[in-house]
């Protein structure tokens, strides 16, 4: 791997954590109600908007009416989006005529951006409005992160509060985290953005005559103001088909920075606005710790595979590295660390194609998401499911010591770890269940573009990245049929709500539970044994679930690759 890449990777890094910090402190400041540089130019449109809404901001809610608040609000958003594709053909703001959205893919692409997943099963540039664009998918990279955020800090509230049922209000949440966190943000990332080159403007497309004398239609549109959220929301929606490998959305190197800063800043924020909420830093510190072992170890493992020769490309006389598939621009190693970070983080961009990743490196990437989206993972669901695999751990190691499991000052019962195990199975046996649907049956096979062990791992990429809410693709699979837009669809759906409901109970017994004092006999989570014990877990039931999929997929295809072919 070259030099200049991992300087790149070690900068991206550390100027993250740098920002993060102080963004995490920031964070919990909101959070908790205390002022901050913002509330003079904020506070009056917030409370503006609970006015108009009628929503009584000091009104806190128990968490089943937390939950049905948050389950209305994404079912009409989903009705919402749903219906304005299916019109676009009708509405303004649609210089090119394009029709309304076929149902299947309306339907799919409502659940997708809802659900903070993102996946696209069409070419936005060739399907949707400039109003399409931006009424609905913008509206819901911000409103769909809002929403995950809202889910945590339900379970945060859980651990702090005791003998309550009081776990602060959605709308509340929602609301401040739009306008006091996304929206300033996406702002000043959509201005660096701009003054790079990516588009922002209301313009019909160009027409171009090509050197050979044909004429060519160029995209334009608002593109910008929709990258910064997409970034920053974890979302991943690409204004155009190839998403940030399109020079309109990532123009150069600048703009390619800026964006993995953003893919990774806000969920690494929220781990250490978690250390302050709880006033415990330490504590954040160590959460942070194992997702960051676990995030660097991938990306090592990726960055290896990609220094590697691939046999097949070497039999053509090419031996100029593994840049099939990648824009030169960016070359390998910024775009497999921008494929570890948009993995991690349950964001969808992307600025290669993954299928042209080498197969060990697409392992890493289906790794990422199969363990539940935890390492930082989307904007709060990320850190809930991490404290998942936390009870988890307090729990085995409850077992080891012959002590009661306990987390800050909660003990864990059967009724946790029942609500903690939940989003750890559920999922990943959704996944298992979709992908054998898929890879047995005439419409499932359909879609695939490559034989043999590559294609099973299009397919089993595919469901990871939805029930991850991930959004990502490997672009090697034909997915906009009514069969793939609705399993799809279904799998957002499970990995979203089968995440934030169980958080949002979890937070209702917790809040419930008086605080035990620490003792000697306390298991400490603030040291190494705490963060190799949560790592080993995440790893271990990831490795456990899906060790004979990642065999036969990924791992039967690095061996066919090896030895020079495709297929065996």
């Amino acid at each position: 791997m070259a030099t200049e890449d991992l300087i790149f990777i070690l900068i991206l890094l550390v100027v993250t954590v740098v920002l993060a910090v102080p963004i995490g402190k920031y964070m919990s400041k909101v959070f908790t109600g205390q002022r901050t540089f913002m509330t003079p130019v904020m506070q009056p449109v917030e409370r503006f908007i609970y006015r108009l809404v009628g929503v009584d901001e000091n009104e806190e809610m128990n968490w089943k009416r937390y939950a049905y608040s948050l389950i209305v609000f994404n079912i009409i958003a989903i009705l919402f989006l749903f219906t304005l594709q299916l019109l676009q053909g009708y509405l303004p703001l649609n210089p090119e005529g394009f029709p309304g959205v076929r149902w299947d893919t309306a339907l799919n692409t409502a659940i997708s951006f809802v659900t903070n997943t993102n996946w696209q099963s069409y070419a936005g540039e060739t399907t949707m409005s400039y109003l399409t664009q931006m009424m609905g998918l913008a509206v819901q990279n911000f409103v769909s992160a809002a929403v995950g955020i809202a889910a945590v800090l339900v379970l945060i509230r859980g651990f702090i509060r005791k003998n309550t049922e009081n776990l602060g209000n959605f709308w509340v949440d929602m609301t401040r985290s739009v306008l006091y966190i996304l929206l300033p943000l996406s702002v000043i990332l959509a201005l660096l953005l701009v003054s790079q080159g990516v588009v922002q403007t209301f313009d019909p497309y160009a027409t171009a005559q090509t050197i050979e004398g044909a004429n060519q239609i160029i995209p334009l549109g608002p593109a910008a103001s929709q990258v910064a959220i997409k970034m920053l929301g974890s979302n991943g929606g690409g204004f155009f088909n190839v998403n940030s490998a399109h020079p309109f959305e990532n123009p150069n190197g600048i703009t390619n920075f800026l964006e993995s800063i953003a893919i990774l800043l806000l969920p690494m924020s929220l781990v250490f606005a978690f250390g302050y909420m709880i006033r415990n830093f330490k504590q954040g510190l160590a959460i942070f710790a194992v997702m960051m072992i676990l995030f660097v170890t991938g990306l090592g493992v990726a960055l290896w595979s990609e220094d590697q020769t691939n046999p097949i490309i070497e039999k053509m006389g090419v031996s100029s590295g593994n840049l099939e598939g990648k824009e030169v621009r960016l070359g390998v190693g910024e775009s497999t660390a921008w494929g570890a970070a948009t993995t991690i983080v349950s964001n969808g961009g992307v600025n290669m194609m993954h299928d042209s990743a080498m197969p060990l490196t697409g392992l890493v990437f289906m790794f990422n998401m199969a363990t539940g989206e935890v390492i930082f993972g989307g904007l709060g669901v990320g850190l809930a499911g991490m404290l998942f695999y936390v009870i988890l751990t307090m729990f085995i190691a409850g077992l080891m010591i012959g002590r009661t499991p306990e987390f800050l000052g909660k003990k864990l019962g059967p009724p946790e770890m029942t609500l903690a195990v939940i989003p750890l199975v559920v999922p990943q046996a959704a996944i298992l269940i979709l992908a054998a649907i898929a890879l047995s049956t005439p419409d499932g096979l359909a879609g695939l573009n490559n034989p043999s062990a590559h294609g099973m791992s299009e397919i089993l990429y595919a469901y990871f990245s939805t029930i991850g809410n991930n959004g990502s693709a490997f672009a090697g699979l034909s997915a906009n049929t009514v069969f793939y837009n609705l399993t799809l669809g279904l799998a957002m759906l499970i990995g979203r709500f089968a995440t934030i409901i169980p958080a949002i109970a979890l937070a209702g017994l917790l809040a419930k539970k008086g605080k035990v004092p620490t003792s000697s006999a306390t298991f400490p989570t603030t040291g190494p044994l705490f963060i190799i014990l949560v790592a080993g877990v995440v790893i271990l039931l990831g490795a456990l679930t899906f060790f004979s999929v990642f065999a036969l997929g990924p791992g039967l295809d690095h061996l066919f690759m090896q030895g020079g072919n495709i297929t065996s």
